[in-house]
């Protein structure tokens, strides 16, 4: 076994990748102590809801298109959807700046967002290089260049977390959070764009014999399904995910979704560890097994299974011992944090099952049953948020309520991907 782990190059690459988020993570984690020492919980808050409504408004920035750059066969067409993902992102934020700029008080008031007012207009700033970020890093993805994101990873969480306390140590304000983010996305951006610099340039020679002409209306047309499905699909998942710390820091106060933020910060580190890299590399993997016509179930239910094994230990810990593990490490003001860090594990372990599943829902063609089945399931999350609130008024048997129906959710999914996939196989083995 350990020695099919170590030729494997599916384990090598997750290896790669998971490295380099397990030394984002480990510097992350180093300067936490520090930052919720010298922040507020209000801080977080505002910076939880500025971060909530920029992934809200995220997957309509390209249209989900830079998601398809990994599917094409040839690199051309893979520059030119990339092409098309940024001539889109540069239209919607400039859609989006002239929007809120000519209607900001009746937004503000629409959306209950007083508490970002004075920071909406670098929303659209932030959402182009979100977008240019996806961007170069699905290029990455599919050449395969682990070892870019990985460094880059690195490279960015010590030059991010330097820049906070920083700033907090001059200013410890809201502003200071939300400032340091948006310039983190174009940081990142500029760090990939020039990590990628060396192999572009190295497979434009090689590939430049055959090479063919790509038309951005074709490719648009041919990846239709990006903007019709997965895009309006993400935009409502990522609604329902932010939807709590929305919802805490209207209804409880910026404080609650503070709390809320610092949790989902540091539950974050294994989905970041080891459920995304999982992700990236399962995608051009499942992808090329889909072209060669193996077995996608057995490669859907291996991931996963991995998954849960390196899960249900970091997440148990933090359903046991959260309010303790918080109060010690982020100082005893954040106990609440680690109340609502336990029912953030019920949730975030099912969502780190995930990633397989996501990365095959393009390949399986079933993007469209994907956008509905969001859209079930967002009005589900948001029916458990109001009933704990309306029935308790309880910031935490709300969360919970959530927390639940979000676990449940995400185990279906995982379910239905599997029962598709082994449809699949069983179609293309008869065909």
């Amino acid at each position: 076994m350990l020695k099919k782990l170590n030729t494997s190059q599916f384990i090598r690459n997750v290896v790669v990748v998971a490295s380099g988020a397990a030394g984002a993570q480990m510097i992350t984690m180093l300067f936490m102590p520090l930052i919720t020492r010298l922040y507020g919980a209000e801080a977080f808050g505002l910076l939880g809801v500025f971060t909530a409504v920029l992934a809200v408004i995220s997957p309509v920035a390209a249209l989900a298109y830079p998601i398809a750059i990994v599917l094409p066969k040839v690199d051309d067409d893979a520059r030119s959807i990339a092409k098309l993902s940024l001539l889109i992102a540069s239209v919607v934020s400039i859609i989006t700046f002239i929007v809120i700029f000519l209607t900001k008080e009746p937004l503000i008031t629409l959306f209950n967002l007083q508490a970002i007012s004075s920071y909406l207009l670098l929303l659209p700033i932030a959402l182009f290089f979100a977008a240019t970020q996806q961007i170069m890093q699905q290029w990455l993805i599919r050449k395969k260049q682990f070892k870019v994101t990985a460094r880059v990873a690195v490279s960015q969480s010590l030059i991010m977390n330097s820049l906070k306390a920083a700033g907090g140590a001059f200013n410890p304000i809201g502003a200071i959070l939300i400032f340091t983010a948006t310039l983190g996305n174009a940081l990142y951006t500029m760090q990939l764009w020039f990590g990628a610099q060396k192999w572009s340039i190295e497979t434009d020679r090689i590939n430049s014999e055959n090479s063919s002409k790509s038309n951005l209306k074709i490719l648009a047309h041919k990846h239709r399904d990006f903007p019709l499905y997965r895009a309006p699909q993400q935009f409502i998942n990522a609604l329902s995910q932010s939807l709590p710390v929305l919802l805490l820091a209207s209804l409880f106060g910026p404080a609650s979704a503070g709390f809320y933020t610092l949790g989902k910060t540091a539950l974050g580190v294994p989905s970041t560890l080891i459920g995304k890299a999982v992700g990236d590399v399962f995608y051009p993997r499942i992808t090329e097994a889909a072209h060669n016509k193996e077995n996608l179930f057995n490669l859907i239910r291996k991931a996963t299974i991995m998954l849960a094994a390196a899960g249900i230990v970091p997440f148990g810990i933090i359903i046991i011992f959260g309010p303790e593990l918080f109060s010690f490490v982020f100082g005893t003001e954040w106990v609440v944090a680690g109340d609502y860090a336990r029912w953030l594990s019920v949730w975030l372990f099912f969502m780190f099952l995930n990633p397989p599943s996501n990365m095959a829902i393009p390949i399986l063609a079933i993007q469209r049953f994907y956008l509905f089945f969001t859209v079930f399931s967002i009005s589900l999350r948001a029916a458990a948020l109001v009933t704990g609130y309306y029935l308790y008024e309880s910031d935490v048997i709300s969360l919970a309520f959530f927390c639940t129906t979000s676990a449940i959710i995400n185990a279906l999914i995982i379910t239905i991907v599997l029962f598709k996939s082994y449809r699949f196989n069983n179609g293309k083995s008869n065909g």
